[in-house]
């Protein structure tokens, strides 16, 4: 496929891919891959994105990401017949109209990111991909299929990264690489002048072997970890060197980082931050502990030595993959401390930190 307008001043010409993939945290993430491999078969194609403002921060450090084009659905279907609404509607359709694409690729499935990929504009030999069919513990949407003029079969059984990987890759004609990366960049790889990094040592965690973030906060009651077992944790970290720090996003996920920190030795509950600070953040730790939410998922895209924990049997999908100093972690009701501190430890021998 070829755009026949826009070309690089080495006459090669420019390819413009619209990626829809507007949420969640995690979902996010887990696109982020094929973005890496299209760059890397198509150097000179143009990516953009569009997402839900509130994720925003983070496409902005998807390496090759060229536009991000934030919306508000969820915002705006609350009241989508205020004058505000609307004209905040005008105003994201102006934007995302400015450009023609030669693909628009919704790696969502939904209505909402069918709606998106149906008012992106295109060039006249522009076609439009989705997915042909829903896969396991994913959601899909029939006017997504619809909106397809090129709907494409996906295996049932695909892990969310791998989904959105296959789908480009048939989408845009090239074999899916085998090396994989998320391109997810963080502080100074950024080239931020300005650094959204908070000095962890400074705030109360002085661990000599670096600082452990322990990920409590999840979406879903049920995928949370017990509170005993955070507090043992924490404890098996501090008597073996490391700090501990708390993240929150919510009242009551600060409640349970102040418990948790209450037993511990060397802990601190970091301010609530911007996902832009929070990931710049997290990119200093000595490595992650944390249940299925997309901070651990952020977690894995920044190649942080991590343990991800979950209450049920679904991190073939979501877990972290191909990473010898990163695993996932299954038991129910839930893992026990003694088998995380096992995965920790092996993690860290992967890692070359143990």
């Amino acid at each position: 496929m070829r755009s026949n307008q826009t070309q690089h001043a080495s006459s090669q010409p420019v390819l413009k891919i619209l990626i829809v993939k507007l949420s969640s945290l995690g979902d996010v993430v887990h696109a982020m891959p094929a973005v890496q491999d299209i760059l890397q078969a198509m150097p000179h194609a143009q990516v953009d994105w569009v997402v839900e403002r509130g994720f925003a921060p983070l496409v902005q450090r998807c390496a090759g990401v060229h536009r991000v084009i934030e919306c508000e659905l969820r915002r705006w279907r609350k009241s989508p017949f205020s004058p505000l609404t609307r004209q905040a509607w005008q105003a994201f359709k102006t934007e995302l109209q400015r450009e023609s694409y030669d693909a628009v690729i919704d790696l969502q499935g939904l209505s909402k990111s069918a709606l998106v990929a149906w008012l992106a504009q295109l060039t006249p030999q522009g076609k439009r991909y989705g997915l042909a069919n829903r896969t396991e513990g994913s959601s899909f949407e029939a006017p997504a299929r619809w909106v397809a003029q090129v709907p494409i079969q996906v295996p049932v059984h695909t892990a969310a990264v791998a989904r959105s990987r296959l789908l480009c890759a048939h989408a845009l004609g090239y074999a899916v690489p085998e090396f994989m990366a998320f391109g997810l960049l963080a502080g100074m790889e950024q080239g931020d002048a300005h650094s959204n990094t908070i000095a962890v040592s400074s705030a109360g965690a002085s661990g000599r072997r670096g600082t452990v973030a322990l990920v409590h906060g999840t979406s879903r009651a049920d995928k949370e970890w017990p509170l005993a077992s955070w507090q043992a944790l924490g404890q098996k970290l501090n008597a073996s060197g490391f700090a501990v720090a708390l993240p929150h996003g919510s009242d009551s996920e600060q409640r349970t980082a102040q418990a948790i920190a209450s037993g511990l030795s060397d802990a601190v509950v970091w301010p609530r931050l911007g996902l832009d600070a929070l990931t710049d953040t997290l990119a200093t730790c000595a490595g992650v502990i944390g249940v299925d939410s997309g901070l651990s998922h952020i977690a894995v895209a920044l190649d942080l030595p991590h343990v991800q924990l979950y209450n049920f049997d679904t991190a073939w999908r979501t877990g972290p993959l191909l990473s010898a100093h990163q695993c996932s972690l299954y038991a129910q009701p839930a893992p026990s401390v003694d088998a995380v501190w096992r995965a920790w430890q092996a993690v860290l021998r992967a890692a070359g930190r143990a």
